[in-house]
């Protein structure tokens, strides 16, 4: 049986295409103004930087499609990425921020990405 999965998660998604949405857009399109405001090294190395924001805007469309699916069976292997990554990516920031001297916007980025790791495994827990 295909059930529905929560609007908890559904409004993860949505948020979540959001957000990656505008990083995704900062980092395609104005790489270099995004590095002088905040220290990053994307005015340094831009085409890294419009790279990394085109596998990012490839995240905010999964999210936004699964937003749109009504089944869980639809967008579970979505969302158990989604758990993982949101797992991985902030214990990198960290590891940056403590040991690699990642400019103070890594802070930012650091509890976005945890906030998105405890709302995705939240979901997911639940709808499993």
């Amino acid at each position: 049986m295909n059930k529905k999965y929560t609007k908890t998660l559904k409004t993860t998604f949505l948020v979540h295409g959001i957000m990656m949405a505008v990083f995704a857009l900062i980092y395609i399109f104005f790489p270099v103004l995004w590095g002088d405001l905040t220290g990053c090294l994307s005015n340094k190395v831009p085409q890294v930087f419009r790279m990394f924001g085109t596998a990012i805007l490839g995240l905010a469309i999964s999210s936004f499609l699964a937003n749109r699916q009504t089944t869980w069976e639809a967008v579970k292997v979505i969302t158990q990425t989604e758990v993982v990554l949101n797992l991985i990516f902030p214990v990198m920031i960290l590891l940056g921020l403590l040991l690699w001297n990642l400019p103070t916007i890594g802070w930012m980025y650091f509890v976005v990405m945890t906030g998105f790791g405890i709302a995705f495994n939240y979901a997911y827990f639940k709808a499993s």
